[in-house]
């Protein structure tokens, strides 16, 4: 008999000790910036979303043994760019996009969203991408409900190619010149001949025309790649046109020599000018030698008190 109660006991407690800690693990709450999606997980259930929890909440029965996946709920950035100090977790990345003309340009910008907070979008969202896993930039497999690394996997994976389509589209139409004005300075006569007279406010109009054009794209685009209207208040803002560099250094050996060429210029201009100038003096002289002669004595030095033009024994005292 005795042995009979202390297995009973053992039994107990083996039972008590995780349903006590499934009881406390099933209560949750969510910070200001989550939005969190509860998945049944406990031993009998299956594995179906349960419900979302709002940002802000308090404490929230979750039932047991529950998974909970928390999603950034406040606006977020996705920043592409060569400047590693602004760089998003994927490092830095620029998109390469081909002008109609063959140059490949290098395109920087930042996309600004918002995980769509409505519930039945949030559970969709859930069941598409909160149950798999996405490669991060150490290799290592997380969920997109991972912390800011999990998400920014989920991210770079699902939504850049997306977004780099998009620029793709609209930048693949444009030359180099229309975005880069100084594109018009390279030696490849059909960039100079289908670029020449770009001004630097057509190319700064070209540019928020494209980025209005990539914004209308990724409105329409991204719901149906991703299936469901999962972001919200998506914008791209296109912050930097870049060239290769051996291109840019094309680019400034050209410059380099005009600037050589309008300083030449400038000086053979001041040569003619003081030429000219000369000439008209000396004609001035000819019709008045007295003139010639004014002009000899305000040339002196000052402290000359006796000049004998004219005189090869001329004597010059200087002032004491």
């Amino acid at each position: 008999m005795r042995i009979t109660l202390s297995v009973i006991l053992v039994l107990a407690a083996l039972l008590a000790i995780p349903t006590a800690i499934g009881a406390v693990g099933g209560l949750e709450s969510t910070e200001g910036g989550q939005v969190a999606v509860v998945r049944d997980g406990g031993w009998f259930d299956d594995n179906q979303v349960r419900q979302v929890i709002d940002p802000g909440s308090g404490l929230t029965w979750t039932g047991m043994w529950s998974s909970v996946h928390a999603y950034p709920a406040q606006q977020r950035f996705y920043t592409i760019t060569a400047d590693a100090k602004r760089a998003t977790m994927l490092g830095v990345d620029v998109v390469t996009v081909p002008s109609s003309d063959g140059v490949n340009l290098g395109i920087e910008g930042t996309l600004y969203f918002t995980l769509n907070l409505d519930h039945d979008a949030l559970k969709r969202f859930d069941d598409k991408y909160g149950t798999r896993t996405y490669r991060a930039q150490n290799d290592e497999s997380l969920a997109a409900w991972d912390g800011d690394d999990g998400w920014t996997a989920f991210f770079g994976q699902a939504v850049r190619p997306v977004v780099d389509n998009a620029l793709r589209g609209q930048l693949g139409n444009l030359r180099c010149a229309e975005l880069v004005p100084s594109c018009s300075l390279l030696a490849n006569t059909a960039l100079k001949d289908q670029g020449g007279g770009t001004k630097a406010q057509d190319s700064n109009t070209n540019i928020t025309r494209v980025q209005n054009a990539v914004n209308a794209t990724l409105a329409r685009d991204l719901p149906e790649a991703l299936g469901g209207e999962f972001f919200t208040g998506l914008r791209f803002t296109l912050a930097k046109v870049t060239l290769p560099a051996e291109v840019q250094q094309a680019v400034d050996r050209s410059l380099a020599a005009n600037a050589a060429v309008s300083e030449a210029q400038a000086r053979v201009a001041q040569a003619k000018a003081e030429s000219a100038a000369n000439q008209a003096r000396q004609e001035g002289y000819d019709k008045c030698p007295a003139c010639a002669e004014i002009d000899k004595l305000k040339s002196l030095p000052q402290g000359i008190t006796v000049y004998a033009p004219g005189n090869p024994q001329s004597i010059v005292v200087p002032a004491r």
